[in-house]
Order: C-alpha cells, then sequence, then structure tokens
C-alpha cells in the first residue's frame, strides 16, 4: 500500500513517515464488489478497515432484520476493530455489518497490529482511552444500579399506600365488630323476655334473610337521603315501641334499607318480640355488613400480593411462556399510585398467544413505558394498552393522549442518559434499558409514534424462540 495514500486519509494525519512506513508493511488493500459483505456482526473483530474509494453501508441487526445506520463515500471513514486496543474491552467482535454499495477499495490493518501500533507509539493515549472506557462503563453500571433501587423504592412505597388501605379498613372494620357480635350474643335473652315462640322466631330469620340480601344490592344515598331516610324509619319504629329506635334507624339505613321495607317487616314481626327482633336484625344487618367488609379488604390485600408475584416473577432468572396481558395488569396495579386520575383502556386480543421471555424484564419495559406515560399526562388522561398479533410476532402498544415528544428529543428518545424530564425526575436510562430488553434479550424491536395528540409506543416480540 503506497505510504502517500496513507497519508491522505484524514486518521493518519500528523504521523511520521516511519509510522507510515509501519502501517504500509502490515497493512493491505482489498476490493469488494458491490453487495459485497465486508464484516459481518458478531464475528470476531479480525480488521480495522478504512475507506479508500466507493461506497460503503453499516447495519445493525434489530428484530431480525438488518437496518442501516449510516452511508458514507468519505475517504478515511472506518470501522471495524476500533477497540482492538482497549485491554478493558473483552468483547472483540464486531458491532454492526458493513455492505459495500458499489465497488469499493478499503485498507485493512489486522487488529492486533492496529492494537500493537497504537500502545507502542501512543502509550498515553492507550492509558487515557482504556480508563475512560472502563470509567464510562463502571458509570454507567452504577447509574443504572441507583436507577432500578429509585425504580424499587417507588414501587415499595406505592405498594405500601396501596396496601395501607384495605389493611386500614380491615383493621376498622373488625375492631366495630365487636359491638354488633355483642348484641347478637345478648339478642337470646331478648327474645326469650319476651315471650315469643318458634313462629315468632322463624319469621324473624326470615326478615333477617330478607334484609341481608337487600342490603347487598342496595344503592347508596346521599347524605340528605340517608338523613331523611333515618328520620322516617325512626318515625317508624317508635311507634311500633322498638327501643333505641333511633340508633336501629341509622344501621338500617346504613345497609339500604327504607322506610318500605321497615314497614313491611314491622308487619310480619308484630307483638311484644318487635323490639327484640329489631334490636337483633340491627346487629346482624351491622355485622353482616363489616364481615363483608373485611372480606372486600382481605380480597383486595390478596389481589395485590398476587400482582407483586406476578410482577416480580420469582423465578426470573428463567425463561418462561409469559403471559403478556397478565404481566401488564400487574404493572398497572403496581403504578396504581402514579395511574389516580388516569382513564386505562384495555383492548387486549383474547387470543394473543404466551410468548417465551424473561418475565420480570419485560415487566421492567411495561414499567418504564407505563410511567414515562404517566408522566406526559400529568395524572390525567386516557392511556390505551392493546395488544395484536401479527404472524409469528405478538405486539404491545402503550398510547397516552398527553402533548407528545417535541421534534428535536425525537432522535435522542433511546438514547442512554437522555431524558426531557426535569433535574432529579430522570436518568435518561428507562428507554435505553427498555430498547436493550427487548432488542438484545429478546430479540425484538420497539419504536414509538408522536403528535400532538398523543404518543404511542410499540413492542414486537418472537412468539416463540430460543434465549439464552
Amino acid at each position: 500500500m503506497p505510504v502517500d495514500v496513507l497519508r491522505s486519509l484524514f486518521l493518519f494525519e500528523g504521523l511520521s513517515g516511519e509510522d507510515l512506513e509501519w502501517l504500509s508493511r502490515h497493512g493491505e488493500r482489498r476490493t469488494y464488489a458491490a453487495g459485497a459483505v465486508v464484516f459481518a456482526e458478531g464475528e470476531p473483530a479480525a480488521f480495522l478497515f478504512l475507506l479508500l474509494d466507493g461506497e460503503v453501508c453499516l447495519l445493525k441487526s434489530v428484530a431480525g432484520q438488518q437496518v442501516p445506520l449510516s452511508t458514507t463515500t468519505q475517504r478515511g471513514a472506518y470501522a471495524g476493530a476500533t477497540r482492538a486496543f482497549v485491554v478493558a474491552d473483552t468483547d472483540h467482535t464486531y458491532s454492526s455489518s458493513m455492505t459495500a454499495l458499489a465497488t469499493s477499495s478499503l485498507f485493512l490493518l489486522p487488529a492486533a497490529q492496529f492494537a500493537r501500533f497504537v500502545r507502542e507509539r501512543m502509550p498515553m493515549a492507550v492509558h487515557l482511552l482504556d480508563g475512560l472506557f472502563v470509567g464510562m462503563r463502571n458509570s454507567e453500571a452504577t447509574i443504572r444500579q441507583r436507577e432500578h433501587l429509585a425504580r424499587l423504592g417507588t414501587l415499595s412505597a406505592g405498594l405500601a399506600h396501596e396496601l395501607n388501605n384495605p389493611a386500614a379498613a380491615a383493621v376498622r372494620a373488625a375492631a366495630q365488630l365487636s359491638v354488633p357480635l355483642a348484641a347478637l350474643a345478648g339478642s337470646a335473652a331478648a327474645f326469650a323476655r319476651a315471650g315469643v315462640g318458634e313462629e315468632f322466631l322463624a319469621r324473624a330469620s326470615a326478615v333477617r334473610a330478607d334484609a341481608v340480601a337487600q342490603a347487598c344490592a342496595a344503592p347508596a344515598l346521599g347524605a340528605l337521603g340517608r338523613a331523611d331516610a333515618e328520620d322516617e324509619v325512626t318515625d317508624l319504629l317508635e311507634d311500633a315501641g322498638v327501643d333505641g329506635a333511633a340508633e336501629v334507624a341509622v344501621t338500617l339505613v346504613a345497609a339500604g334499607l327504607d322506610a318500605g321495607w321497615v314497614a313491611g317487616a314491622l308487619e310480619r314481626l308484630p307483638g311484644p318480640g318487635c323490639s327484640a327482633a329489631f334490636g337483633w336484625l340491627a346487629a346482624a344487618v351491622e355485622a353482616d355488613a363489616l364481615t363483608r367488609e373485611i372480606g372486600t379488604a382481605t380480597e383486595a390485600i390478596s389481589a395485590l400480593v398476587a400482582a407483586v408475584k406476578e410482577y416480580s416473577y420469582l423465578d426470573s432468572s428463567a425463561v418462561q411462556e409469559v403471559d403478556l396481558h397478565a404481566g401488564l395488569d400487574s404493572t398497572v396495579r403496581m403504578l396504581g399510585h402514579k395511574l389516580r386520575g388516569i382513564a386505562v383502556l384495555r383492548e387486549f386480543d383474547p387470543a394473543l398467544p404466551r410468548v417465551s421471555a424473561y418475565g420480570a424484564e419485560l415487566n421492567q419495559v411495561w414499567t418504564n413505558l407505563l410511567d414515562n406515560a404517566a408522566a406526559a399526562m400529568g395524572g390525567r388522561g386516557t392511556l390505551r394498552l392493546r395488544t395484536s398479533r401479527a404472524g409469528e410476532r405478538v405486539r404491545v402498544e402503550v398510547a397516552d393522549d398527553g402533548p407528545g415528544i417535541p421534534p428535536e428529543a425525537r432522535p435522542r428518545v433511546f438514547e442512554a442518559f437522555f431524558t426531557t424530564k426535569g433535574p432529579g425526575a430522570g436518568s435518561g436510562l428507562g428507554l435505553d434499558s427498555s430498547r436493550r430488553i427487548v432488542e438484545d434479550r429478546h430479540h425484538g424491536s420497539i419504536g414509538f409514534t408522536t403528535g400532538p395528540a398523543g404518543t404511542t409506543f410499540a413492542v414486537e416480540l418472537p412468539v416463540a424462540q430460543s434465549l439464552p
């Protein structure tokens, strides 16, 4: 390779004649026909390539397809084993592919010779670049770890908040339950003092069953309607001689039993046992309502625990057949504190198949996308979750109706450390991490469309695949 040709390349500007002679002896010139593959992604990085003439294109494998990264005709443009001299870099493979778009000549310098040249003739540069590489990699790892810990802390705080409400409701209902239970325990004595027989007790039991059924289906009353109903029921009970008529009325109305129902019950329970029957009836209705409240609260706690289990995938290191709908639902529940005020609409394909995936990692993707959507909408709006199938791939869409991504930010959305959020509100690693999980770990693809009407992120994943 003539030294004058090497001297004309910008990469070798400033090198001495001796250095250029060395490079000339250890390198070679090769010509590639149009359409030829110069080097392929993932192969051992054996050469540093410099373009002498022609046109080449760099490509990256994304979701099983070759996506063009850049096209150039610039003399001296280089690619290939660019990090061969970096001691800390153990992954000496081509990070992309190169194809000749026209007949092209390139200067090839073996990676080992390139590394030797730089280390022997530019030792200070090697140390600087090696330290920079290690420092950047460690800094990125540290920031990613802190991002994950911060997100875990946010999720934990949200989960604690979500658990607190049903837990407090269960504790409150359990504490209140002792009062009606004590009243029920004393009902036998009250009935005995009234001298009622089996027939009256049977009618009272039937009225109780009817009251419980009515209470379960009754609509809730407003404050004014409840006050009026309590007054009407109190008058009916006082006229019938029921002891503690006002307290009994409050309990019955709270359970959804109006004056019409109470009037009918009074007709079914006449006589000296009426007061005892309504005291027993109020205690039974209140105990049933509190029991149902405890049941509802504990069911909510159980559902949250199930969501945590689904979200975390306790066997997260293993590839599983993942139900994407369950993962999306559990993520929505985990982010419930951030989605308050936002309507979540699910447009799920009922025939969507399970996919081979790392479940916990995919849930991190859904978390990042939902968190960004909630932030974009400012706590108000509509979030749409859609799933569909296209051949051997499934598609998940997360769409918000926020203001959209600014035009100047769109090219950098998946760039590490880039964020449109304010200082301290985001590290800029969420979408970069999502891209890595979807594309690198699951051989899928992730992209977005955006505009004034909102933003939609779309994730496509293969249904069946062999994951490491």
